[in-house]
């Protein structure tokens, strides 16, 4: 029992002082990748999050999904998911949470950071506070738990502003700003001729269910009366939930950090409304039985401060791809800026604008201009107000933090502060270090010297030469044009043979397309069209291209739409191949053709975009020269995924024990040997609602075994479906050559692997 007599003094709340060699403020995707990627290069690292569980805008209390390069599978950026911490996470929600729920990927998210030791969490831990050590470092930060009334103080050499609001940043006195940049500043052709200060604002989201008895719904006092005031309201939806409603979108032209709590009442005010509506109005058929499941009580938000780096990003490197020395992370979602007023706008939801494929992002981006030992992550980092609007999205925020908590640890090594790193032998240490858990830097690959395959003789027991792609699927009507995406060899003519289906005597236009740029994915060059004449009903249809690519990358074999066509496919999957559609896609403002206004500083160009499985079928047709882009040699030469060509060793089905081997003329020690295999990068994996067809990748490698050369038995994997496998050999472990003997993933889809890396 305790007892304790009045007291004339103050009494204080309990003070626990930490240390730690990185903090991370922000818990969100952002910081959750930021420090478990330090944590594991050896960094006692501490993450503060200031809610009850992590995640951020992913988490259960606010329900956005995770998505960044691919944007729903909607834009050209082809195999461009993102990769490394943020890649792993969202395989392992797919595997145990599949069909998106977002409670469970909370556990999915606490589950990854407390398997990490050297990770101190603290949930429920605001930051309310920042000590310097001079004017340009910052020795501590305070923070306060409500749940235990225990106020921390916790030093660092290192800090990451991971909060969103860049809490720490601006507590520092670092540089930042607020609104959009005028037109003149960088040269942005779709900023505003004159700056101002109105902002992205937030949004909250509902879900409904419906149930065995009729529900009554009596709105509170302060629900939105007038639901015309929502211009937008003629296109809700009863089945709408969640997401279906981002555009509920408030508090543009208020203060987003300060107001914050205003613009969720008024948020309130809107979603118990439009559910008033829904429910009472009778507009709507079959509503009597539905009720509410779930409203947010935390706004997701978009836009506050953006902090000054060393270098500030701009329209202009979205949309011209621009190639940094310093790249450390990709981007690809579309310039994406929403109306200041939000749900209460005349104007569209939101505008975006989609680049021709990925760009980079540099690491200056990311090392904050005016405090020396801080880093920045997530929507805060130093981009322009219309860059912003494709950087700010959670799977590019989460790509970038992984930079910063390598930096931290690069930094940590070397004894150096993170503007340091800008030093080029720094700075390939950084990306390389990046890339070897699986970063994929485009255009970057692993360095050779760091991987003691490219040492060794590899050979495998067979390699797909692509002939056939067998004509075992269903029939695909041309309702639209469709192409079999291909990586091509250099200067060769291909020829083929496919088979169609005519309801009467037609044509078929086949076009070679490729892209201006060998890395993309926008086939706005018409190398060659033909017009072939086809009888009525089921038939082979033979034609060559004379012409040819120049450069190894990928190609376009193109059959234009007529609906009186239907073109066979094949149930066949191979990794590094894919079947492409001029389609639609709504989610992410993609009518088929991208066409701006003239001097907006945005391309032109058509969407050739997939279908997600089970759809999605490849066309099937022969190939003569048969295409050898599979070839072993692609094994070490750094390329963890497709990159103008397949840049992996993929097997022939026919081989039952399908088997890489690599030699070495004398013994190498050994510590460790990692496989970066395919799950599919093409595939976007949003983390909640959305629900995915399988739970493992069908392309995945799940069984394998690897041994020495005398055939011991080192290590044996079974029911793999995680992206890199990574395996430690015993201290002092040489050999000279190991044997990687796999099992194809299905009768449809060969055994692949894009990468092996012995260190």
């Amino acid at each position: 029992m305790i007892i304790e007599n009045f007291s004339s003094e103050k009494r204080e709340n309990k003070l626990n002082q930490l240390s730690a060699e990185f903090v991370v403020a922000g818990g969100g995707i952002a910081g959750v990748c930021a420090a478990i990627t330090a944590a594991r290069k050896g960094v006692k690292t501490i993450l503060i999050q200031d809610r009850p569980v992590l995640g951020g805008n992913a988490s259960s209390e606010v329900r956005l999904w995770v998505l960044g390069a691919t944007s729903h599978m909607g834009n050209n950026n082809r195999w461009s998911r993102e990769g490394g911490v943020m890649d792993e996470i969202l395989i392992e929600n797919l595997y145990k949470n599949r069909e998106g729920n977002a409670v469970i990927f909370d556990t999915i998210l606490l589950d990854k950071v407390m398997q990490e030791e050297n990770i101190t969490l603290m949930l429920n831990t605001a930051v309310s506070a920042v000590q310097k050590a001079d004017e340009k470092s910052i020795e501590a930060v305070w923070a306060f738990n409500s749940q235990n009334s225990t106020h921390y103080k916790i030093d660092a050499p290192l800090f990451c502003d991971a909060t969103g609001d860049g809490l720490v940043a601006f507590q520092a006195g670092a540089p930042f700003r607020i609104g959009a940049e005028a037109k003149e500043e960088f040269g942005e052709l779709f900023a505003p001729d004159e700056a101002y200060g109105h902002l992205l604002g937030h949004s909250m989201y509902f879900y409904s269910k419906k149930t065995d008895e009729p529900v009554k719904y009596k709105a509170p006092s302060y629900a939105l009366k007038e639901i015309e005031k929502i211009p937008r309201f003629r296109v809700i939806r009863k089945e709408h939930k969640g997401c279906n409603f981002w555009w509920f979108e408030y508090g543009g032209r208020r203060d987003t950090i300060h107001e914050t709590e205003e613009i969720k009442y008024e948020l309130w005010k809107v979603i118990y409304g439009v559910w008033d509506y829904i429910k009472n109005s009778g507009n709507f058929e079959d509503v009597d039985n539905m009720t509410l499941e779930w409203v947010g009580n935390v706004p997701g938000k978009r836009e506050s401060r953006r902090f000054e780096g060393l270098y500030m990003m701009k329209q202009q490197d979205v949309i011209g791809q621009t190639e940094f020395e310093d790249a450390v992370a990709h981007g690809g979602w579309a310039l994406d800026l929403h109306p200041a007023d939000g749900v209460y706008s005349e104007l569209s939801g939101c505008t975006q604008w989609h680049s021709k494929g990925v760009y980079h992002i540099p690491y200056r981006s990311f090392v904050s201009k005016g405090i020396d030992n801080l880093l920045l992550a997530g929507r805060i980092i130093s981009a322009s107000h219309v860059a912003f609007g494709s950087t700010r999205v959670m799977a590019t925020c989460g790509v970038g933090a992984q930079a910063v908590g390598m930096a931290a640890a690069v930094c940590k090594e070397l004894g150096v502060q993170p503007a340091d790193l800008m030093e080029v032998t720094n700075l390939k240490k950084l990306q390389n270090e990046l890339n070897l858990t699986g970063q994929s830097i485009p255009n970057i690959p692993i360095r050779p010297e760091s991987n003691l395959l490219t040492q060794a003789r590899v050979t495998a027991s067979s390699a797909l030469t692509l002939s056939t792609i067998p004509f075992d699927g269903k029939w695909k009507k041309l309702n639209v044009s469709s192409a079999q995406l291909l990586p091509f060899e250099a200067n060769t003519a291909y020829a083929f043979k496919v088979q169609v289906n005519a309801s009467e005597k037609t044509t078929l236009e086949v076009q070679l397309r490729k892209s201006h740029n060998d890395k993309n994915y926008s086939p706005e060059v018409i190398l060659e069209s033909q017009v072939i004449e086809v009888g009525a009903g089921e038939q082979t249809v033979d034609f060559k291209f004379e012409s040819s690519v120049a450069d190894q990358q990928y190609a376009f074999v193109t059959f234009m739409a007529n609906p009186a066509l239907e073109i066979k496919c094949s149930e066949k999957r191979i990794t590094g191949v894919l079947s492409v559609f001029n389609g639609e896609n709504d989610k992410v403002s993609n009518k088929g053709k991208q066409t701006p206004p003239q001097g907006i500083g945005v391309d032109e160009f058509e969407f050739w975009i997939p279908e997600r499985r089970p759809e999605g079928e490849n066309i099937a047709m022969e190939i003569s020269p048969a295409i050898e882009a599979f070839d072993v040699s692609n094994i070490g030469n750094g390329f963890v995924r497709p990159w103008g060509t397949a840049n992996a060793w993929v097997a022939d089905l026919s081989d039952t024990k399908p088997t890489l081997k690599m030699e070495w003329d004398s013994e190498q020690p050994l510590s460790e040997i990692r496989l970066f295999l395919d799950t599919d990068y093409d595939h976007a994996l949003e983390s909640v609602q959305f629900g995915h067809p399988e739970e493992v990748i069908p392309f995945c490698l799940q069984n394998y075994t690897i041994k020495d050369l005398n055939g011991q038995v080192l290590f044996q994997q079974s029911d793999n479906y995680q992206t890199i496998n990574a395996f430690k050999f015993e201290e002092g472990f040489s050999t000279k050559g190991l044997l990687i003997e796999t099992e194809h993933p299905s009768s449809d889809v060969p055994a692949a692997i894009f990468e092996v890396v012995c260190l």
